[in-house]
């Protein structure tokens, strides 16, 4: 089973997928988690990747990015995802391709055509049919606050302004919209948020 926790920065995706992790290993699931972004990761040439996407003080391309998401994507997917699907394991990622899209395509000004067709010459189609799949949301509001008190002003996407942010936020709910995702209001505590997602996904 393949699970996708999307949603944008601040909306709790790797503490709800971590738990989500947990509660499964307690009913004698194996689960393999891990942030399609490459952070987190202690692979070398992941961590090489993500580095790059993330740090602020560096001069890279728009288009750039978007390949250098892929590589990561497409390398943990063939190193982590597949072999745990054949076994017939539980696959839980923190973001897919729509995170690229939306924050490369509708945020960054990317052509969208160009990363949907880039993605489905390279991911399997395995890939684009997750079991399971949320979008987190939050209100701008309480997605600032959460923000804040991050500290995280060094990465690339969360140091953009509150204008940004707000973008971002509505090109998520037009994407749950046009794929037919389902959204998950992330407000409340960690365990309210945590029964909900479990009730969404009937687990």
């Amino acid at each position: 089973m393949h699970i996708v926790v999307e949603g944008q920065d601040a909306t709790g995706k790797d503490t709800q997928a971590a738990l989500l992790k947990e509660y499964l290993e307690s009913k004698g699931q194996k689960v393999t988690l891990y942030a399609e972004s490459g952070t987190g990761s202690d692979n070398p040439f992941t961590q090489t990747i993500a580095k790059l996407n993330y740090q602020t003080d560096q001069d890279i391309d728009h288009r750039t990015r978007v390949l250098l998401y892929l590589i990561n994507r497409y390398d943990q997917w063939r190193r982590l995802a597949e072999p745990a699907l054949k076994n017939n394991e539980v696959v839980i990622t923190t973001r897919n391709w729509f995170s690229t899209l939306i924050y490369e395509g509708y945020a960054s000004g990317v052509s969208r055509n160009l990363i949907i067709k880039l993605h489905h010459e390279v991911m399997p189609e395995r890939y684009f049919k997750p079991d399971k799949i949320v979008i987190m949301t939050l209100s701008d509001e309480d997605r600032a606050k959460r923000l804040a008190t991050q500290h995280r002003e060094s990465e690339v996407w969360k140091s953009k302004p509150s204008d940004f942010q707000n973008k971002l936020n509505s090109a998520y709910l037009r994407v749950a919209k046009d794929y037919n995702i389902p959204t998950l209001d992330a407000a409340g505590s960690v365990d309210e948020v945590q029964t909900k997602l479990r009730a969404l996904f009937g687990l």
